[in-house]
């Protein structure tokens, strides 16, 4: 009677932990945060450092032990004050990356010098943020790694001889395509459309989950830990807390990057390693068929709220 007392506690417990999620649901999770300081337009009212800080207060209330911020240092000069936003991530203890200068697309840079100057200028902002502390961690820009070829793997030995590593990608909401339909909406007073891009949008987070595992399924045989990008948006600000109430509730278990990039199907060789989200490349590369999953509704027309 007593142990099945104290497995009835534990089995209440780890529910409560993963979110209503059983313990074979849980699933290793690392944060990453992409265009800091400053990604697409926000509503008058708010701050770029509120923005950093109630991504921070968000991560930390679901015990997020480490979230990479990726940086457009451009940002600096276009934005002023958004300098705040880096401050604040900083004081937290949050680690900074390598997202480009001006967010360059590698397949749709003139030439891969542009490219890789871009990258290079990024870094003073870098080093000074990060004080002595590695910061040689690039996001490409738009998951553009330039396919395949010769300009992919010039850009890939060049990011390697300067020490850098690549964050890859398995798991996103398109949170960056609402951020500028939110700010409109939000100025016009229209809380009957921001509602319903929100249903909208969390319907398409609990869609993404389901697909996400069951692709993770098929291409490796078990769910993977998994890498979350998010964008330092007032949208996703404004909607990450019910994100992160969903994925707990899906099962989702918050670890660091270095801790989920170190399982096996992260080294995985590719011929176009860092290109698009990983799990839909391995898909390719190993002419695995996707056909069948679980869907995800589109976005919509978003360009045609709020005018």
């Amino acid at each position: 009677m007593e142990t099945a007392l104290k497995r009835s506690i534990l089995a209440c417990a780890l529910a409560l932990a993963f979110g209503g999620a059983s313990a074979a649901d849980r699933f290793d999770v690392a944060v990453t945060v992409d265009d800091l300081p400053s990604h697409g337009s926000k509503p008058a009212d708010i701050t770029r450092a509120e923005i950093a800080r109630s991504h921070i207060e968000t991560f930390r209330a679901h015990g997020v032990p480490e979230a990479w911020g990726f940086v457009n240092a451009v940002a600096l000069v276009n934005d002023p004050g958004s300098d705040a936003a880096l401050d604040v991530w900083r004081k937290a203890g949050y680690p900074l990356g390598n997202h480009g200068y001006t967010h360059m697309g590698l397949s749709q840079a003139k030439s891969l010098e542009a490219w890789e100057a871009d990258v290079s200028a990024n870094e003073p902002v870098l080093a000074k943020y990060m004080a002595g502390k590695d910061w040689h961690l690039l996001r490409y820009p738009f998951l553009d790694a330039g396919g395949k070829g010769a300009r992919h793997d010039d850009a890939l030995a060049w990011l390697k001889a300067r020490g850098y590593r690549v964050a890859d990608v398995t798991l996103g909401f398109d949170d960056w395509a609402y951020t500028d339909t939110y700010t409109r909406c939000v100025a016009k007073g229209d809380q009957a459309a921001i509602e319903g891009m929100k249903a909208s949008y969390y319907r398409r987070v609990d869609q993404q989950l389901a697909r996400t595992k069951a692709m993770s399924q098929r291409v490796y045989g078990r769910m993977i830990p998994q890498v979350l990008l998010t964008h330092m948006g007032a949208w996703s600000a404004a909607t990450l807390p019910e994100v992160m109430k969903r994925m707990d509730a899906a099962g989702a278990h918050y670890v660091t990057l270095d801790q989920v990039q170190s399982d096996a199907a992260y080294r995985v060789p590719s011929p176009r390693a860092g290109d698009g989200a990983m799990i839909e490349r391995r898909a390719q590369d190993a002419g695995i068929d996707l056909a069948g999953l679980p869907a995800v509704e589109p976005v919509g027309n978003l360009d045609a709220l709020c005018r």
